[in-house]
């Protein structure tokens, strides 16, 4: 057997040099191409994976030329070195295929929800289904036989199905929540707990919901699926805002339900978050102890913009108010007493329950003490 002369050698290291000369070049203008690309989400993904794909392609090439030259010798290594080469081929493919599938995916999310959070459950079932076929066949090219291990994977899926009851409850509670469509990353939600937040992102275990102040909700996909959740987002963004504000007994109604529209339509025009073209009304409801009762209502383009909405229209609303007289009344209570009971306090009824002070004119003197609470 004839080994591999100095020639061979030389084309070799040639060979496997300019491969990885090459795999170096084609990373660095690929990524540069890619991020030229990242306006596009679909070119991104495209230049992604061809940045991925081509060094590795240059580099096994190289190899396989080095490969080519050493076996020209007859070496007796050349079907270990081809089934190698197979694996890095196969390896190769498959991690890009999985980083491709899992960009695509993502941007497809993006595309639909606006949202890069929506991706992430799917992006890791497309990324492991990808994995998984591309280790099977390196299996298959390797010629180890696939099908006693698929037949062992189906009973050891079952087992490892009853012990992780509650994480594959959480992945397929995942996967319904975002493939109904009702909430999705992004939306503006309430819990039946009363916490409420933007839906950051719903993986393979929980959902994220950050809060206004910058908090982060942790909740088990299970438990979002079985909950009763208000949708803030959901058929549309816009969203009703209600005041509730009383006016005196004393009060022109029509003058009032003129200036509060008034003021209300200001802040619609003026406020950040409003809508401009929504027309606020006025609508009476009760006649309460001290005031006559209504729901002024507004209209915000966001739920989170209600909170300013309401600051500005109670302030501004107040300052009218005062400018037109209307009033705002303090709650008032109206005390009636018993007939002949008129100016007695408290400490005449002590005095009565002693007895009855000699110098007390008689007209004065109360003939039954009441208990302050009857």
């Amino acid at each position: 057997m004839v080994g591999p002369t100095s020639v061979h050698v030389v084309i070799a290291i040639a060979g496997g040099g300019a491969g990885l000369l090459a795999a170096i070049a084609l990373r660095l203008a690929l990524r540069r191409v890619a991020a030229r690309a990242s306006a596009d989400r679909w070119r991104y993904v495209i230049a992604d994976m061809l940045a991925y794909l081509l060094p590795w392609a240059a580099l096994i090439a190289g190899v396989w030329t080095a490969m080519l030259s050493l076996a020209a010798t007859g070496s007796q290594w050349r079907g270990d070195a081809d089934k190698g080469l197979l694996a890095l081929i196969v390896l190769a493919a498959t991690f890009g295929a999985a980083r491709a599938a899992a960009a695509a995916v993502r941007a497809g999310a993006l595309e639909h929800s606006g949202f890069s959070g929506s991706a992430t459950i799917f992006v890791n079932i497309a990324r492991l289904g990808v994995l998984a076929i591309g280790f099977l066949i390196l299996l298959d090219g390797l010629g180890v036989s696939i099908t006693p291990l698929l037949t062992a994977l189906g009973i050891g899926g079952l087992a490892v199905a009853l012990a992780l009851q509650d994480t594959l409850s959480n992945l397929f509670a995942g996967v319904h929540i975002l493939a109904s469509r009702k909430v999705q990353p992004g939306d503006f939600v309430q819990l039946d707990t009363g916490q409420e937040g933007y839906v950051v992102d719903t993986n393979w275990r929980h959902t994220a919901i950050r809060q206004l102040p910058n908090n982060l909700i942790i909740v088990p996909n299970a438990a979002l699926a079985s909950s009763t959740v208000i949708n803030y987002h959901r058929p549309e963004q816009e969203s009703s805002v209600t005041v509730q504000v009383g006016v005196s007994y004393d009060s022109d109604l029509d003058h009032v339900e003129r200036v509060t529209c008034e003021v209300g339509r200001d802040v619609m025009r003026s406020v950040d978050g409003a809508v401009p073209g929504f027309e606020p009304t006025v609508r009476y409801h009760t006649f309460g102890d001290s005031n006559i009762g209504f729901t002024v209502a507004l209209r915000a383009r966001e739920v989170t913009a209600r909170y300013l909405i309401v600051h500005e229209f109670i302030k501004r609303l107040h300052r009218r108010y005062l400018v037109e007289g209307i009033e705002i009344p303090f709650p008032v209570q109206t005390v009636i007493e018993a007939a002949g009971q008129a100016g007695h306090s408290y400490a005449d009824g002590l005095a009565g329950r002693s007895g009855t002070p000699a110098n007390r004119p008689r007209s004065a003197r109360p003939t039954k003490w009441h208990s302050p609470h009857s």
